[in-house]
């Protein structure tokens, strides 16, 4: 029961926020509609009910009269339920679409929320292949959600309607042992929980370890998806090292457990399909059998004996919902665990900035400088890594970073940029100043050229003139004519030629704080020269900072500053000037 409230209590976490929310009046709406029809459905399910006695007694009777008014009623009632029907199915899906749209737009914002995407993949957190967990989970959650709720309410809409009938009918054919009559109370209904309860006892015992079994399928399914999109995404690198081979080899085993899994799942739902196809055939002639002594013994007539036979079966079938829904709850209860996975490691990877341990961000008292703080960054597992304390990146200078490799200077750009939260200390930004990172290999996202050098910002904040001016300069003339032209451009470029684009970003943007993560380390020298040379005219109020090893790089640069080991921390030191533990 522990475990039953948990889960709901974490099902009414994930759900009601809908509800709640702006789209609340459509979503409630369509929510009623579909709870009133499926409680009408039940009616006209009592209705049939009692229709069979009649309908069985005028065939007993020999009453052709009464035999073609039961045609018709039950044709009414056939025409209702049809509709009723197809109604709930068209409501059903139009209530999904609209909950699935809320909810994958709320996942997206939260996702997308600052740097929490890129702090989640930094913690190492439980929600792997968000993809799925935005795309497959949500869908099956909502689809099961509504599906599951309506059965249960429908289950227990029935119970109490048909408990009452089965009662009565209880009594109006007591049961019936070598010829004496047993006087017990509704022992139809007995009949019928007992029967529910040992099979749901049964199932659950058979078919407990499906949750666990659906879980793993879902992260085993994702991570071939996931592997398979890397080996896309990095083909020509597999290609030149000739590492088909041994990606095929480390997809194999991957899908191995996906298929290891899976058999797992199938010998244990062969054996709760066995139990409750039996438990479904047996259930079909039970209540005959409890009934049959009194109708051969002349106490009902026919019509009673299908009437009990019906409703028979919907008690039981209303008891025994868990057994025949339990491989779609074991599987809804995965995708619950799931979705309650990348809620917690989406609230972690927000709060991480906020802690008393990380770092902070706060806005420059006045100035236009960047100045750090007594800075000590750290690795995710809090291993030291770089320190900087009282400097000051000054507005419109050109400063140059170097030092080994490994010893923090990308890490220590994403600090100052925001997303990298461990270590302590402040790195105060002016507060309206523009910062732009450019990365060694940038992003451009799939869609037009024209699109992709203006992200982030919209399609319509530049110019196409603007923007073929900005290709010319960069020396990408030939691109200038494809501003409309859809593709993938982190696969159809050169990298020298993503780095190109990445500048004519940075000059349409004008941003006044440009961090270089040697972003121009795939071009030849004089090309490298040419595009800080452009820098300096386009951009001369830009602060440029540089990440490079080319000495040519100097001479493009007003300051250099080198990380220098300090015991187990690399510092931020002026070049020409001596280390100090003060600076730590």
């Amino acid at each position: 029961m522990k475990n039953i409230r948990a889960m709901l209590a974490t099902v009414g976490r994930i759900a009601a926020p809908y509800f709640r929310s702006e789209d609340k009046w459509a979503g409630r709406g369509l929510l009623s509609a579909v709870v009133v029809i499926e409680l009408l459905l039940v009616a006209i399910d009592v209705l049939v009910n009692q229709w069979q006695n009649r309908f069985y007694r005028s065939i007993q009777d020999y009453n052709w009269d009464s035999f073609v008014t039961e045609i018709w009623i039950f044709v009414g009632l056939a025409s209702a339920f049809v509709t009723l029907a197809v109604y709930k199915l068209y409501l059903n899906q139009w209530l999904q679409i609209r909950w699935r749209q809320w909810l994958t737009k709320h996942y997206l914002g939260e996702w997308l929320h600052g740097a929490t995407h890129y702090r989640m993949q930094l913690s190492g957190e439980a929600a792997d292949n968000p993809d799925q967990r935005m795309t497959e989970d949500v869908k099956t959650f909502v689809e099961q959600t509504l599906a599951l709720g309506l059965g249960l309410l429908s289950s227990v809409v029935t119970l109490f309607s048909f408990i009452v009938i089965l009662w009565g009918l209880s009594n109006a054919a007591p049961m019936h042992i070598s010829g004496v009559d047993l006087a017990i109370p509704g022992y139809l209904v007995w009949g019928a929980l007992i029967y529910a309860i040992l099979g749901t006892a049964l199932t659950h015992w058979i078919g407990s370890p499906l949750v666990n079994l659906n879980f793993e399928q879902q992260r085993y399914e994702a991570d071939f998806r996931f592997n398979l999109v890397r080996v896309r995404e990095n083909s020509e690198q597999i290609a030149l090292l000739k590492g088909e081979g041994a990606e095929r080899t480390r997809l194999l085993q991957r899908f191995g457990a996906v298929v290891g899994n899976w058999y797992a799942i199938m010998s244990r739902t062969k054996r709760v399909t066995g139990f409750q196809a039996s438990y479904s055939q047996a259930a079909v002639i039970f209540p005959y059998v409890l009934v049959a002594p009194a109708y051969f013994a002349k106490k009902i007539q026919l019509g009673d004996m299908m009437q009990t036979g019906s409703a028979f079966s919907s008690v039981q079938g209303a008891l025994s919902y868990f057994v025949t829904a339990y491989r779609s709850i074991a599987e809804w209860r995965a995708v619950v665990a799931r979705l309650d996975g990348f809620e917690m490691s989406i609230a972690s990877g927000a709060q991480r900035p906020t802690q008393a341990e990380a770092i902070t961000i706060a806005p420059a008292d006045g100035g236009r400088e960047i100045s750090l703080d007594q800075l000590l960054v750290k690795l995710p597992n809090g291993t030291p890594l770089v320190t900087a304390d009282d400097f000051t990146i000054r507005a419109s200078e050109r400063l140059l970073v170097t030092g080994p490799s490994g010893s923090g200077k990308s890490t220590l750009f994403r600090a100052i940029a925001g997303i990298w939260p461990f270590g302590k200390g402040k790195v105060a930004i002016p507060g309206k100043a523009k910062l732009m990172m450019l990365p060694q290999r940038p992003y451009f996202p799939v869609g037009p050229l024209h699109d992709a050098i203006a992200y982030p910002a919209e399609r319509d904040a530049f110019q196409p003139a603007q923007i073929r001016d900005a290709l010319v300069a960069v020396g990408l003339p030939k691109l200038a004519e494809r501003l409309d032209e859809d593709g993938h451009w982190n696969r159809m470029l050169s990298l020298g030629e993503q780095q190109r684009l990445g500048m004519a970003r940075a000059l349409l943007h004008a941003p006044d704080y440009l961090f270089l993560d040697e972003a121009t380390a795939s071009l030849d020298e004089p090309s490298e020269g040419r595009l800080y040379r452009l820098i300096e005219e386009k951009l001369p109020a830009t602060t440029v900072v540089s990440i490079g090893h080319r000495s040519t790089l100097q001479a493009f640069h007003d300051r250099n500053v080198t990380l220098v080991r300090d015991g187990d921390v690399h510092v931020v030191q002026a070049v020409g000037e001596p280390a100090s533990s003060e600076a730590r």
